[in-house]
This record gives C-alpha cells, sequence and structure tokens, in this order.
C-alpha cells in the first residue's frame, strides 16, 4: 500500500498485531502459522503479565485447543486474533473498574 499521510494509532496497532504473529510464526520457517512452540514464546515474551497471572500450568495447550478451529495443531492469524480480542475485552473491563472506583 502506498501511504500518503502518516499512520494513525490504530493503525499502527494492527501493524504491530500482524508483525508481531509473523515474527514468531516465522521461527520454523513457515511464516504463515504457529506451533504450539511458536504460541508458547510469542505469549512468553509479548504476554508476560497474562502468563505470570495463570494458575493453569498447561495454559498454552488450553489456549491452542481453544482457538485452533480447523484442528491443525497451528494457528493463522485468523485464529490468533480472538485471543489478543478476549485479553483486550477483559483488559478494558479492568480499566473500566478501576476508574470506577477512582470516581468514588
Amino acid at each position: 500500500c502506498l501511504r500518503v499521510s502518516p499512520m494513525t494509532d490504530l493503525e499502527k496497532s494492527m501493524e504491530s498485531l500482524i508483525t508481531i504473529f509473523h515474527h514468531y510464526a516465522s521461527d520454523d520457517n513457515d511464516g504463515k502459522t504457529l506451533s504450539k512452540k511458536e504460541l508458547k514464546k510469542l505469549i512468553e515474551n509479548e504476554l508476560p503479565t497474562f502468563l505470570k497471572a495463570q494458575k493453569n500450568p498447561n495454559v498454552v495447550d488450553c489456549i491452542m485447543k481453544d482457538l485452533d478451529q480447523n484442528k491443525d495443531d497451528k494457528l493463522d492469524f485468523e485464529e490468533f486474533i480472538p485471543l489478543v480480542v478476549g485479553l483486550s475485552m477483559a483488559c478494558e473491563k479492568c480499566f473500566t473498574l478501576h476508574e470506577k472506583k477512582g470516581k468514588k
């Protein structure tokens, strides 16, 4: 795409999601899907706070099972995005609760 104007913050965020996904997906020279090993590395490096908060030591296995819609033991970008959306929604709820408590 030819860019005439600077990217907006939202466009930069979308670009970051795509770039991060493909960075980890390329560990095995595939570049199009995340294996469980690649997903684990992505979560460890990019979502360390989320990972530390988990009580289940098999959290990556559970995430892979929940997101892998076609059951090929890999996540393509479309299967990966619900993880980001779900975590974003949970974080927004925490943000909203924190904001409400701060106004009391």
